[in-house]
């Protein structure tokens, strides 16, 4: 028997079955006592796994400050946007007031171009007026000369001996 076993061949022996216990179904519930749940085997952190949640911790810490400094980056353009553009409202009041003004100063030259004689205009009157200075020295001289027609009258009378002065 000892050589049949060395070759891995055994006797056939008949098996004996293993009889169950059998209990009823209360009785085997209260002999079960709860212990609770077997945690579950925690699966060590390897290398791969690690990697990748560094990556993704490190890449969401990048892009926390990088949107943080991109939102500072757009409030400081906005800001210098917001006063460009104040400074431009009053640049554009100013140039409206001087418009304003240039306006007004338009409207009086017009109006003075209007009330204003032109050139023809003076050159007309100052004919005239030569006319009008012609003739009064004219006049003068006409005057001049019967003024001295009489003083030659009265010169003349004023030798004659006689005193009698006829007037007419």
């Amino acid at each position: 028997m000892s050589s049949l076993l060395r070759l891995g061949l055994a006797p056939a022996v008949p098996r004996l079955s293993a009889r169950t216990l059998s209990t009823s179904h209360v009785a085997r519930e209260a002999a079960a006592p709860n212990l609770g749940s077997v945690p579950p085997p925690k699966k060590p952190v390897g290398a791969f796994r690690g990697g990748i949640v560094g990556f993704l911790f490190g890449f969401s810490l990048a892009s926390s400050l990088a949107a943080y400094h991109l939102l500072e980056e757009y409030k400081l353009a906005s800001a210098a946007l917001q006063a460009s553009v104040d400074e431009l409202q009053l640049s554009t009041q100013k140039v409206s007031a001087h418009v304003r003004r240039i306006e007004a100063v338009e409207k009086e030259l017009k109006a003075l171009s209007d009330a204003s004689a032109s050139k023809e205009d003076v050159s007309r009157v100052r004919a005239e007026m030569k006319k009008l200075y012609d003739g009064l020295h004219v006049e003068f001289l006409d005057l001049r000369s019967h003024v001295w027609g009489i003083q030659q009258d009265v010169h003349a009378l004023s030798k004659k001996d006689s005193t009698s002065v006829r007037l007419v």
